[in-house]
């Protein structure tokens, strides 16, 4: 069945099937983070035994899809519930600065090749969590006489970023806010 791509996004660390097990937290997939990334990991499961890394960087994958889709299109209110004020500020700036210059973006999100976490910060309860995505965006900017300006659909480009995820983890709120962005060279 196909997965609710907006419950998704919310990044919600929680699960919801409990065990009688006692409550340890698991060594997570060594796979899910960059060896640098273990203490930090191992350091926010034991601040927050409820944080599951595989559904974190699942739902991480999700908000990378959607807001990158409403960016391309414009569409600042649907990215609006993800991402911190000020990504939303920055990302309204590109996006009222794409339509005074008359473009369009017409994008597309060929595939995430890779998710991983690449560092973990807690600063008492906020905890800020980078994701290293590696993907493939077929990219296409047009004029507004419809012409390809540049890039191209047929022709996908790896890209590099680290985005940064934040969370109150004393909160009720299991949802992330995207609080940056970066192009990794």
């Amino acid at each position: 069945k196909p997965a609710d791509p907006e419950a998704d996004a919310r990044l919600e660390p929680r699960t919801t099937a409990r065990t009688t097990a006692p409550a340890m937290p698991s060594e997570p997939d060594e796979l899910a983070y960059l060896p640098t990334a273990g203490p930090g990991v191992r350091a926010l499961l034991a601040a927050d035994p409820s944080f599951d890394v595989a559904r974190f960087l699942e739902g991480s994958k999700a908000a990378y899809r959607l807001i990158l889709e409403a960016f391309w299109k414009g569409d600042l209110e649907a990215m609006k519930p993800f991402v911190d004020p000020h990504v939303h500020e920055t990302f309204a700036s590109a996006v009222e600065q794409r339509a005074k210059d008359g473009l369009v973006l017409d994008n597309r999100l060929v595939a995430i090749d890779q998710a991983l976490i690449a560092g973990v910060e807690l600063d008492r309860s906020l905890a800020l969590v980078t994701v290293r995505f590696e993907a493939d965006i077929a990219a296409i900017t047009r004029n507004a006489a419809g012409e390809v300006v540049a890039g191209s659909l047929s022709d996908a480009v790896q890209t590099r970023d680290r985005w940064t995820f934040r969370r109150d983890i004393s909160s009720q709120d299991p949802n992330w806010l995207l609080g940056e962005t970066d192009e990794e060279e």
